[in-house]
């Protein structure tokens, strides 16, 4: 899609009114001030979550449908489009419209360019901590680091443990972490400058008794629960927490001796013993696991002071404060892949928490300067790969995307391409929430499809299944992602479909939200009917198939020009008035 000359002259008087004309070399005053923020408290809490191991810049467009089911209905962070817009007061046309939402997003991206990259990022850390004072403030990471680009699956994740020492990580927890096997994990941590916290990972007793390694051999615990940090003389305690269902959204067999999950009871018992030793005068929780568990658990923990969360890439400009047993609870999330950078500053009085400021700043990189040693650092530790990284596979005659409760563009050429190769009715693909976005009519490469398919258990599959076995694997996923207790959903998205349409009802009961399932040409899927159906990453075992980035990159080469008709988008019953959809 192109823009007319009205439009793009909008759309730069726009950015130069708010003075954010892209590739400018210096900051101007107004570019700095966007950055530059006005010191609140006596310490301050740098957030980041869900990088995805993307060191440059990169566009990113946020969902069209983020559905909210429950008590999520028509609330945070399940808003999108004009309501969210309208939600946190944002001017339509904005930075921050851009920033927050889908609205647009072809045009704007082109006027505000890429998000996130490393050495953008550490320099807006520098900044922000040395403007406030290097010793008070801490700089944590919620984790899904080291997974998501052709260098860190390379590299099994050491690019990033290296980016994040040089950026000063003082604190993370994770979930793709623990997709490379157990020994790379833990190699990893060690390499780390910071803590890697983890309350809710146990080792199994098999694997104790058979010396494997712990945290604490009495507990089990896998990694340390826990960590008291000192700021402008105040006890902060931070507390981890990986994504609970870790072994059941990921391959068990990279980390057989260790057990997950949200563990409430025993992260009460956790904070109620931080307070009677250590007399804290807050207590974070480094959360991974998504904002509608979060929301839920602030309302049932009692004395969590905060809540910094990843997972689901939700980014929400504001804190949401949550009432609890015995006060309040805030809970943030700073979206994905390098895009945002939460900035909490807490204020003190008589050894409380008294008083707070969140901002959830974008990471523009055309308004950030490049810091030099990151910047030649992942030159460094991209080179041996660049020529593989930019090899041209095709172009797109439409923006390429993935993010949403269903069917993507990007996800739409992978599911054509496993049909295509395994000549399959039916095409699976997770609803995975990482990868990023190609823009209309630019070169598809390597690089692009990796972001979108970098995993350690890439491996295809064809086989046989009926149309009940069909229905069971939409209804399982569905109630994964709709169920109204947030404590059993797992933060993914729909499983992608090629060559299949079906109707949903986000809010039925379970077993129930899935009919009416059809192949391309109409015809309805039987149940006891067999069907050829291909797909790729398999959670319980290794597939003998190719790994997935080979089926789609040979299919783009022999496209050449990518253009995405329609997507196999479901019919979505009982949606009038949710604002999770435009």
């Amino acid at each position: 899609m192109n823009i007319n000359r009205r439009e793009f002259a909008k759309m730069m008087s726009l950015a130069s009114f708010a003075g954010l004309l892209p590739g400018c070399a210096h900051l101007s005053k107004s570019q700095a001030d966007f950055y530059r923020l006005k010191n609140f408290g006596d310490a301050r809490l740098l957030h980041m979550t869900d990088c995805h191991a993307q060191l440059n810049p990169v566009y990113f467009r946020e969902p069209d449908v983020n559905l909210g089911v429950g008590a999520s209905f028509n609330k945070a962070p399940h808003l999108v489009g004009q309501h969210f817009l309208n939600q946190f007061d944002i001017p339509v046309n904005s930075q921050a419209a851009h920033a927050f939402t889908s609205l647009n997003f072809v045009k704007a991206a082109k006027v505000f360019g890429k998000v996130g990259g490393f050495a953008h990022l550490k320099t807006l850390v520098d900044q922000l901590r040395g403007d406030y004072g290097i010793e008070k403030t801490l700089l944590l990471d919620g984790g899904d680091t080291w997974q998501g680009s052709g260098t860190s699956y390379w590299t099994q994740g050491e690019d990033m443990v290296g980016a994040c020492n040089l950026l000063g990580v003082d604190i993370m927890t994770g979930h793709w972490e623990f997709t490379y096997p157990d020994k790379q994990v833990l190699k990893n941590i060690q390499a780390f400058n910071g803590e890697f916290l983890a309350q809710n990972i146990r080792v199994s007793e098999e694997a104790l008794f058979e010396d494997a390694p712990a945290y604490d051999l009495e507990s089990g615990h896998a990694f340390k629960s826990y960590t008291i940090k000192e700021l402008n003389g105040h006890r902060i305690a931070i507390i981890g927490q990986a994504f609970p269902y870790t072994p059941i959204a990921n391959p068990k067999r990279f980390i057989p001796d260790w057990s997950f999950g949200i563990r409430p009871k025993e992260l009460q018992e956790l904070v109620n013993t931080i307070n009677q030793i250590e007399r804290p005068e807050a207590i974070v929780l480094l959360s991974h696991n998504g904002m509608d568990v979060d929301l839920k658990l602030a309302s049932i923990i009692s004395d969590i002071d905060v809540i910094l969360g990843g997972h689901t890439h939700d980014g929400i400009p504001q804190a949401i404060e949550v009432s609890n047993p015995t006060g309040t609870t805030l809970v943030t999330n700073a979206g994905s892949n390098g895009k945002y950078l939460g900035v909490l500053d807490l204020a003190f009085s008589n050894g409380r928490l008294t008083n707070y400021r969140y901002k959830l700043l974008p990471v523009f990189a055309n308004l950030l300067p490049a810091d030099k040693t990151m910047k030649s650092y992942i030159e460094q530790v991209r080179a041996p790969y660049s020529e593989t990284l930019n090899r041209p596979l095709a172009i797109s005659d439409d923006l390429l995307y993935r993010r949403g409760n269903f069917n993507g563009s990007f996800d739409q050429v992978i599911c054509q391409a496993l049909n295509i190769a395994s000549q399959s009715q039916i095409a699976l693909s997770p609803g995975f929430r990482w990868g990023t976005s190609v823009l209309p009519n630019q070169l598809i490469t390597f690089e692009n499809l990796l972001d979108q398919t970098c995993i350690t258990y890439p491996e295809t599959y064809v086989r046989n299944l009926t149309g009940q076995q069909l229905k069971l694997i939409l209804e399982d996923v569905a109630d994964n992602l709709f169920n109204p207790d947030p404590f059993y959903q797992q933060g993914g998205d729909m499983v992608r479909t090629g060559g299949l349409n079906y109707t949903i009802d986000p809010f039925a009961s379970a077993g129930n939200r899935i009919s009416e399932m059809r192949l391309e040409d109409g015809e309805l899927i039987q149940a006891s009917k067999s069907y050829r159906v291909s797909g790729w990453a398999t959670v319980n075992q290794p597939s003998a198939g190719p790994p997935i980035w080979e089926v789609v990159s040979e299919y783009l080469i022999s496209q050449q020009q990518i253009s995405i008709k329609s997507l196999n988008q479901p019919r979505i019953k009982n949606i009038q008035g949710n604002k999770g959809i435009i």
